[in-house]
């Protein structure tokens, strides 16, 4: 990527400071930043030695200097910005989910079509090298037939009831929270190396905690235990906190139908004691199976029937040239979750600078934004209705 682009961050929680990071370590120059308010944009600024602090959104679309607006705002707000940005000329990299519903979902890739604008979705998951790696496997036919899959993504950040983040709140986050925060990494990952689109699904929810107790204060996604001046008693304080209904689920098991006949299983938590941030999978196939787990990134588990078991550990001598693009550093030298992004970035910005509409996206786009988003809105058909639910 030899031109240079210049990027904005909108959003100074925990992931923008990470589109930050890899904004730089790709290559991009990253003009500034802009917060909720003039003021949180100058300390995210400060903080992160940015050249500006933007006042305000509109004042980034009104900068004909910017060329990428990159959206880690709370997922009420990615319509509105992401329409906006579009309409002013910019790119967009927009985290996920793309929106609140399908129906915004599809408007925004008509809008990403006719503006002749790059526009993805931040499933940063699908760039760590062995992920890579194992779709390049099943598509070489490594596996043979993929029978079915099995895996979950697990955390533990909203374990108690005193934990709270803007995304427990449906109007802020969405009718589903466990599935759409998390579970649609996982979703769009086994979809994206198994090469099969998920038809249909049943699925079961649960809300752990129907009530949980609102700091005064904010309190940002993972950032480790509340301030102490705003820790309470799960019967809350009156000065410090207010108890706030629930409606977004804590965890959530779904059977999964691929086009095709192969079938698979996922459970998704947020509440689950120990695990910080932990997706797993696994594949079997007519002639070998895959696991990988994301807290041991670089090694690949190939499970075969009729010779020893193996263990890929990430080494770009040892692996296809599609996945060696996407690893930088020799074996036993680890890559992890920071890597994912900066490999995302190099592909999106690389895509830009090809200017060439007939060039195949290697990133995920605004159209995977909206299958999730569908794929999501069978989810809770299904669960309300305590049966199968085709994905529309």
């Amino acid at each position: 990527m030899t031109q240079q682009f210049s990027a904005v961050v909108v959003g100074t929680g925990f992931i923008g400071p990470v589109h930050v990071e890899g904004l730089r370590r790709a290559g991009v120059h990253v003009a500034g930043i802009v917060g909720s308010s003039p003021a949180k944009s100058a300390e995210a600024a400060a903080r992160l030695n940015l050249p500006k602090g933007y006042a305000s959104f509109i004042d980034v679309l009104a900068d004909k200097a910017v060329d990428v607006v990159h959206l880690t705002t709370p997922n009420r707000h990615h319509f509105e910005q992401a329409s906006a940005a579009l309409r002013a000329g910019k790119h967009v990299m927009c985290e996920k989910p793309l929106a609140m519903n399908s129906r915004e979902t599809a408007e925004l890739v008509r809008i990403a079509k006719e503006s002749g604008r790059v526009a993805g979705v931040a499933y940063n998951v699908r760039f760590y090298p062995l992920c890579l790696e194992a779709s390049e496997r099943v598509r070489r036919g490594d596996l043979g037939d993929v029978f079915h899959v099995a895996g979950s993504y697990v955390q533990d950040w909203l374990l108690k009831p005193t934990d709270f983040n803007w995304r427990v709140l449906s109007e802020d986050g969405g009718e589903l929270r466990a599935v759409a925060d998390i579970g649609t990494h996982w979703l769009d990952l086994i979809q994206f190396i198994s090469g099969r689109e998920i038809e249909a699904v049943c699925a079961d929810l649960q809300t752990v905690h129907p009530e949980r107790q609102c700091p005064r204060g904010s309190i940002e996604t993972f950032s480790g235990k509340m301030p102490a001046e705003t820790t309470q008693s799960t019967t809350g304080d009156a000065n410090n906190s207010a108890s706030v209904r629930i409606d977004t689920e804590d965890y959530g098991c779904l059977m999964l139908r691929f086009r095709g006949g192969a079938r698979g299983v996922v459970w998704v938590s947020q509440v689950t004691a120990g695990r910080k941030n932990c997706l797993r999978y696994e594949l079997a196939g007519s002639k070998q199976s895959i696991a990988f787990d994301s807290e041991r990134p670089n090694e690949l588990w190939l499970g075969n029937r009729d010779r020893p078991n193996e263990v890929l550990l990430r080494d770009p001598a040892l692996m296809s040239s599609t996945a060696r693009q996407h690893a930088d550093y020799p074996g036993g030298h680890n890559e992890g979750f920071p890597d994912t992004f900066k490999q995302l970035f190099r592909a999106f910005y690389g895509h830009i600078a090809k200017n060439d509409p007939a060039a195949t996206p290697t990133f995920p786009t605004f159209e995977d934004g909206h299958r999730e988003v569908q794929l999501c809105e069978a989810v809770l058909r299904s669960h309300r209705t305590q049966a199968w639910a085709n994905v529309e």
